[in-house]
């Protein structure tokens, strides 16, 4: 695609944007900036880190009346129930290796809520349409916190087992994690959705832990006897999060769990295991992300003679901002390596991206992608605007 043909799209797109002003329903909660939390949006800063491990709930700032007046204070009723929305679409180039344009838009549209539901109970839920199919929730919980004032904070529904490790939804590239999604052989386990509970918990050394049991059948529609679980096994997945001196924060993850496969008439049960690490840091307008995962699987191929299979990779992601929280706009690179004794799982790939902030909740993108296994690259421009 012709750099004057991007150009002209991108002036397009920041025309038919430029006057559109919407504020998100936790800013409209509080009266606030969208940049109280992000920067810039979806991605959160420590505070907005802090926000939602509050269950929502600013402490320090009162929502007045928030609640319906019931005369009972054993009820809580929102006045009027928060409601955002995301709408996200691109115009690529060679995507897939096409060697076409299309006009991908849109791409994502979310609806999104969330808030307190009195005292220490809160939820989060988001409903999406994506690539033109039907619509589905992915995330939705229920949140405790501080439960019997231990400190002790728990989720229970559905999430993204990385999350402690890394927000794949709250990513500013099209480009995704990909070591975090990656299914080898005929397995349907990974670290993205999944049904469960989550127990989270802060040391007084700034250590959080993290313990989740979930099913390992992903998020998919109910099964025999109406269940969500399509086994009887559930899986277990536990992490460590340390700052140090303020510097950075490194973790390490372990998963542990097993999945009954059937396929033409053949039954086996796999076993799953992964361990790994993660960095976050930050070297002055620049912001790094790492992270890297051992997974091996026995059993996960049930017509070859192969019965382990090893994966390994991660991802190396840094991001530009020149005036921190105050920046118009951003530049990044992100890396994703995935090495496989399953083929079909490989992958090495190689993305540049930035954007452009036209309003606090609208900014404008554009990405290259380069496939450094199938020797390609796709170039995509677009918005992502949330009211």
């Amino acid at each position: 695609m012709k750099k004057s043909v991007i150009l002209s799209l991108l002036f397009v797109t920041a025309s038919f944007f430029a006057e559109l002003y919407a504020i998100p329903a936790f800013a409209r909660k509080y009266n606030m900036t969208c940049k109280t939390c992000h920067a810039p949006f979806p991605r959160l800063k420590e505070y907005g880190e802090e926000f939602a491990g509050n269950g929502f709930i600013l402490k320090d700032k009162d929502a007045p009346r928030y609640f319906v007046e019931t005369g009972d204070e054993e009820l809580s009723l929102i006045r009027d129930l928060p409601l955002a929305m995301r709408l996200e679409g691109y115009i690529t180039y060679n995507h897939e290796q096409s060697k076409a344009s299309d006009v991908y838009a849109p791409h994502l549209f979310k609806i999104l809520s969330g808030g307190s539901l009195g005292g220490n109970v809160s939820y989060y839920l988001y409903y999406i349409l994506e690539e033109g199919m039907s619509g589905k929730l992915e995330d939705a919980y229920i949140f405790f916190n501080e439960v019997f004032g231990t400190g002790l904070d728990v989720s229970v529904g559905q999430f993204q087992v990385c999350d402690p490790i890394a927000k794949r939804e709250l990513r500013l590239s099209r480009d995704d994690y990909m070591m975090l999604k990656v299914k080898p052989g005929q397995s349907n386990i990974n670290l993205a959705y999944d049904r469960g509970v989550m127990l989270s918990y802060s040391l007084p050394t700034e250590t959080n832990l993290f313990l989740q049991v979930v099913n390992g059948s992903g998020i998919g529609a109910a099964a025999a006897f109406d269940n969500f679980d399509t086994d009887k096994h559930k899986n277990i997945f536990f992490m460590a999060a340390q700052d140090v001196a303020g510097l950075f924060t490194i973790g390490g993850n372990i998963y542990s769990g097993k999945e009954d496969l059937s396929a033409s008439g053949l039954q086996t049960t796999s076993s799953i295991t992964m361990a790994g690490g993660n960095l976050v840091t930050s070297l002055g307008p620049v912001d790094i992300t790492a992270l890297y995962e051992y997974r091996k699987d026995k059993n996960s191929f049930l017509n070859s003679l192969v019965t382990d299979i090893v994966t390994t990779g991660g991802m190396l992601e840094a991001i530009y901002l020149p005036n921190g929280d105050d920046s118009k706009w951003y530049a990044g690179g992100l890396f994703n390596l995935i090495e496989s004794d399953d083929p079909g799982a490989k992958l090495k790939t190689v993305t540049g991206f930035g954007g452009y902030q036209v309003r606090r909740n609208v900014r404008l993108t554009c990405e290259y992608q380069y496939d450094m296994h199938h020797k390609y690259g796709t170039v995509a421009t677009g918005f992502v605007a949330a009211f």
